[in-house]
């Protein structure tokens, strides 16, 4: 049987799923600070009416990230030579559309992750603890594995090295 040089394109090159005890941890501090809020709400309000609504609306939306970001770290990041995707399929960038990628110590990204510059705007996107998107910029990191970060920014790195080499040639 001939062999097929060609790689399968939706082949899954790398993947980032989520630390369990930095998942735990973040949701955590999210539960108690919104309980907590909630808490001094009633229980001791402030002679202010306005700040006890204050109070309970902050509470209230510190446990609807805490309830974002447990629905987002549900989820994996999945890479291929196509589109960096979440495992239900949504995807944050394409391949293609890498400008840079800007791993250093003092870049602007996520803990244990990454940051994407695109060539163009795909929209503004927050999961939570996982990824975001703002204009031409993706962060990738948060409560993800640091080494999985890693091996998928290096990945990238070379698949758009590889991009460049393609292009210089045509």
């Amino acid at each position: 049987m001939p062999q097929n040089d060609t790689k399968d394109p939706e082949e899954i090159l790398a993947t980032v799923s989520v630390s369990p005890m930095r998942r735990f941890f973040a949701m955590g501090v999210l539960i108690v600070l919104g309980t907590m809020l909630i808490y001094i709400a009633f229980d001791k309000p402030p002679a202010n009416f306005g700040w006890q609504v204050f109070l309970l609306a902050l509470g209230t939306t510190v446990l609807f990230v805490a309830e974002k970001l447990r629905r987002a770290t549900s989820l994996e990041l999945e890479l291929t030579q196509i589109e960096l995707r979440e495992s239900s399929g949504r995807v944050l960038a394409y391949v293609d559309d890498i400008v840079t990628i800007d791993r250093g110590v003092f870049a602007f990204k996520p803990s244990n992750g990454f940051m994407l510059k695109l060539n163009k705007p795909m929209g503004r996107v927050w999961a939570t603890g996982l990824w975001w998107r703002i204009g031409r910029r993706v962060g990738v990191g948060g409560v993800t594995s640091a080494s999985q970060g890693k091996s998928m920014a290096e990945i990238l790195t070379a698949l758009t090295i590889q991009k460049l080499e393609v292009e210089e040639e045509s």
